[in-house]
């Protein structure tokens, strides 16, 4: 399997962290986004919408990092991390869905502006991350993990831009259980870190 990524992207760590917590073997591809790489002809091939991350696994080509979560759970046959009932399923999905909606626009939208320069209004997207982390933290507070009880894909999209919301200059002292959370994280087997940068309040 090939992953095309960048080292700074939040959906791209989701998708590699994906993989070593499964131990799949894979080779990393670097797409130096500051260049343009991703929106060269070869790689618009792979993915029309010019984002990372891909997945090129002998020929399937995934792009999306939430559709790779899932691509990869069915493929490694581990409903332990994707359900297969209706109800955890749908659960799972619903995470997913959190993922690339509040999240996008919270904590990844906030570390869009410290990080890569972002033109959003810093104020917004960071009252839009404490609204998401207070309904994580509400959410937590009386269970370990966001769906059932053993980590699915549903964590592991939530993760990364959370983790890294210091950056964006959200302050997540004030989250006990979502804290907790990304520890347990850390403490899963096969577990990577996301590149931290000195930005926001991280810096």
């Amino acid at each position: 399997m090939k992953l095309y990524h960048h080292s700074l992207s939040g959906h791209a760590h989701r998708a590699r962290l994906f993989l070593s917590l499964l131990g799949l073997p894979h080779e990393l591809i670097e797409v130096d986004l500051a260049s343009g790489a991703h929106k060269t002809a070869d790689f618009l091939a792979l993915n029309p919408f010019g984002q990372v991350p891909v997945l090129d696994d002998h020929g399937v080509v995934v792009a999306d990092s939430n559709a790779i979560l899932v691509y990869l759970a069915k493929k490694a046959g581990r409903a332990d991390w994707l359900p297969e009932d209706p109800q955890g399923a749908a659960a799972v999905q619903r995470w997913l869905s959190v993922a690339a909606g509040e999240i996008a626009y919270g904590p990844a939208a906030a570390r869009l502006v410290t990080v890569f320069g972002a033109r959003f209004d810093a104020a917004e997207v960071i009252a839009r991350a404490h609204t998401i982390l207070a309904k994580l933290e509400s959410h937590l507070a009386a269970r370990q993990w966001l769906v059932g009880k053993s980590p699915t894909i549903a964590d592991v999209a939530i993760y990364s831009y959370v983790a890294r919301a210091p950056e964006g200059n959200v302050d997540l002292a004030g989250y006990a259980a979502v804290n907790a959370f990304l520890r347990r994280v850390e403490a899963l087997p096969g577990f990577v870190p996301f590149i931290r940068t000195p930005a926001g309040l991280a810096a």
